[in-house]
C-alpha cells in the first residue's frame, strides 16, 4: 500500500480555522485504518495548545533556504490515535495568533512548503504522495520541479482545492526574493495571475492530479462564475481534475454519545431528539414549544454562505411562526441586522456571535431544519452534521451542498432534506415554507428525519476513493 505525507496549514485538534482543518484530521485517520500509511505535517503555530507541544519530540533541527537567507527550521512529532502529525517550526513566521491574515502570508507559506521538502530526509517516512491542500501548500509542486528531481521528485503529487476564493495572490517579486524562481515562472501557462502570481495556480499546473471536495464543485469551477479568474487552466487540466466529497468523522460527531447535548439519542430512536430541542429553546431564552420550527445557522457570516438571502426574507420567515438560532463571526453588516431582528423578536431569534463548538452541536441536535442558502459551497460540512443529528437540511443546489443533500418528494416519500435551485430569496423563501409545512404533518416529518440521520457521510467511501487515486498514480 502507498505511503502518504498530508501537508496542510491546519489540523483539528491542534489548531482549525475551518472545514480544512476536519479534513486534515479525519481523512487520514481513515486511511491509516485502511492500511494506507498516511502522516500529516502542519506549522507549529502559537496558539497550539501546551498539552499537546510538551509532549512532542524533537527529529530534526535544519536551515531552510528563503531567497537570500537560511532560516532555521525544527520538526517536531506527535502521535494522536492512529497518526503520525509532523509540526515544523519557525517562531519569526508562526509564533503568532491564529493562522493566516497576516500580511506576509506569503513568505511564510513559501517558508513552509520548502521547509516540508527539506524536511522529508529526516522523516524516516519516504513518501510516494505527497497530498497538498489549497492555496498555502500550492508552491510544493513547484518547488519539486525546480529543485528536487531525483531526491523527492519521484512521489506524485495530489493537490486538494477546497475553496477557489483563496488563492494565495502574491507580487511576481517573490518569484526571486523568496522562492529563488527565475522569470520563466512568470507566464500565463505557470504561475501568472494578472500581473501578480498565484501559489494555486502553481499547484494545479504543476501536481499530478487535482481534486476538489465534491463532484459538482469540479464541474463548476471550471466555469467563470465558479472557477475565481482559474477557469480556463482547470479546464486545459480537467483531465487530471476530479471530485471526491468530503464526509466528517462519526466517532466526533455522534448524537449517540456526544457529551455536549443535553441527551443522546440513536439513528433507530431519534425521538429524544426534542428534548434537546426544549433545552436549546431554554438555553438561548427563546419561547419552549414542541411544535415551533426551529431553523438553525451555524456559519461564518459572509456574502458566500447566502446570508443577504436570509435578511431579505427574514420577516417572512418570523410570519411562518418559526424560531431561528444563529451562531457564527463575520461580517458586521451581518451581525448588525441579525442583532437588531433579535431585539425585535427576542422569544424567537437567538443570535450568538462567537465560536462555540458545544453551542454549535446543540443547535445541530435541537434544531428541526438547519439552513445553508449557500452562494456557493466547494463541500459543505454543516449539513453533513446537521444529517447526522436528524436537524433536516435547507440548501441551495450548489457544490457539496447538491451532492448531498435529496431534495424530499412527496410523492415517494423520498428525500432527506429541502433545496432550491436559483440564487434568489423568494425561491428560498418557497422552500422554508414548504419545509415547515412538512414539519406540522408529524408522520411525514418523522420519515424526513429518519431519512436524513440515516444518511451515510462518512469518511469510509471517501477515503477508499482517495485510495484509488493514489494507487492509479503509482501505477
Amino acid at each position: 500500500m502507498s505511503k502518504v505525507l498530508f501537508v496542510t496549514s491546519e489540523v483539528y485538534p491542534f489548531i482549525k480555522t475551518g472545514g480544512l482543518g476536519d479534513v486534515a484530521y479525519a481523512l487520514p485517520k481513515q486511511l491509516n485504518e485502511l492500511e494506507t500509511e498516511t502522516r500529516v505535517v502542519c506549522p507549529l503555530y502559537r496558539d497550539i495548545p501546551e498539552e499537546y507541544k510538551r509532549e512532542m519530540r524533537t527529529v530534526a533541527e535544519f536551515y531552510v533556504p528563503v531567497g537570500w537567507r537560511s532560516q532555521y527550521c525544527g520538526l517536531k512529532e506527535y502521535k494522536l490515535g492512529n497518526t503520525v502529525f509532523y509540526f515544523l517550526d519557525n517562531e519569526f513566521y508562526f509564533k503568532r495568533g491564529g493562522a493566516y491574515g497576516y500580511y506576509d502570508d506569503g513568505e511564510r507559506f513559501a517558508f513552509f512548503d520548502r521547509a516540508v521538502l527539506e524536511a522529508i530526509p529526516f522523516m524516516d517516512f519516504n513518501p510516494d504522495i505527497i497530498h497538498c491542500n489549497d492555496w498555502q501548500t500550492g508552491m510544493i509542486p513547484v518547488l519539486m520541479h525546480h529543485y528536487y528531481q531525483g531526491t523527492v521528485s519521484f512521489a506524485k503529487v495530489v493537490y486538494s482545492i477546497h475553496n477557489m476564493k483563496f488563492q494565495g495572490i502574491f507580487p511576481r517579486q517573490m518569484l526571486s526574493e523568496l522562492l529563488c524562481l527565475d522569470d520563466s515562472y512568470f507566464d500565463e501557462e505557470k504561475l501568472r495571475y494578472y500581473d501578480c502570481i498565484s501559489f494555486m495556480k502553481g499547484g494545479i499546473v504543476y501536481s499530478d492530479y487535482i481534486n476538489t471536495v465534491s463532484p459538482t464543485y469540479a464541474e463548476e469551477i471550471q466555469n467563470d462564475f465558479y472557477g475565481e479568474g482559474l477557469n480556463g487552466i482547470l479546464t486545459k487540466y480537467n483531465n487530471k481534475l476530479c471530485g471526491i466529497l468530503n464526509g466528517i468523522d462519526y466517532d466526533i460527531f455522534n448524537p449517540e454519545t456526544d457529551k455536549d447535548i443535553a441527551v443522546n439519542y440513536s439513528q433507530s430512536a431519534p425521538e429524544k431528539k426534542v428534548e434537546n430541542k426544549l433545552a436549546l429553546q431554554r438555553e438561548l431564552g427563546l419561547m419552549e414549544s414542541e411544535d415551533v420550527p426551529l431553523i438553525g445557522i451555524v456559519s461564518r457570516l459572509t456574502s458566500q454562505k447566502g446570508f443577504d438571502l436570509v435578511i431579505a426574507m427574514i420577516e417572512e420567515i418570523m410570519s411562518t411562526g418559526a424560531q431561528l438560532v444563529i451562531l457564527g463571526t463575520g461580517e458586521d453588516k451581518y451581525r448588525d441586522v441579525f442583532c437588531y431582528y433579535a431585539s425585535r423578536y427576542p422569544s424567537r431569534i437567538s443570535v450568538n456571535i462567537t465560536f462555540s463548538d458545544a453551542l454549535a452541536r446543540k443547535i445541530y441536535a435541537g434544531s428541526d431544519l438547519f439552513l445553508m442558502p449557500s452562494l456557493f459551497e466547494p463541500c459543505g460540512l454543516g449539513q453533513l452534521i446537521a444529517l447526522r443529528y436528524g436537524s433536516v437540511p435547507i440548501v441551495r443546489e450548489t457544490g457539496g451542498l447538491k451532492d448531498t443533500v435529496t431534495p424530499y418528494n412527496e410523492y415517494t416519500g423520498e428525500g432527506n432534506g429541502f433545496s432550491f435551485t436559483n440564487f434568489n430569496a423568494h425561491d428560498m423563501m418557497h422552500v422554508i415554507s414548504y419545509a415547515i409545512e412538512q414539519f406540522h404533518k408529524k408522520e411525514v416529518w418523522n420519515n424526513i428525519v429518519k431519512s436524513a440521520i440515516s444518511s451515510k457521510f462518512s469518511w469510509d467511501v471517501s477515503a477508499k476513493k482517495y485510495i484509488d487515486l493514489y494507487e492509479g498514480l503509482l501505477k
